[in-house]
């Protein structure tokens, strides 16, 4: 692992996830000391959290995208209803009588 690690917030997914798997790695071969297996041990679980993050961020952005594409096929599907009941009406209306007409 390196000696300065990358401060976790500057991490995009895949550098966290990438780094994740070698520190996973370098505690499966054992650290020389119990400190730096535990050092070892602190950097993977905030690695796993920022990952996490990362995978919660986007899954929120995601519903986001799938609510305003639902907002906007049902706002599609409203007009495209009161445009048919607009049609229907017309055409259900009577037509003007002319002898209806009052002569002046």
């Amino acid at each position: 692992m390196a000696s300065d690690p990358t401060p976790l917030a500057e991490l995009s997914y895949e550098q966290a996830r990438d780094e994740l798997v070698r520190v996973v790695q370098e505690l499966e071969q054992g650290a020389p000391t119990l400190e730096q297996s535990l050092a070892l041990w602190e950097r993977g679980e905030s690695l796993a959290r920022r990952c996490e993050e990362w995978l919660l961020g986007a899954r929120q952005r995601l519903e986001a995208a799938r609510g305003a594409a639902a907002d906007q096929h049902s706002a599609a599907r409203g007009a495209a209803a009161e445009r048919h009941s607009a049609a229907r009406g017309a055409a259900a209306a009577p037509a003007a009588d002319p002898s209806d007409d009052e002569a002046f």
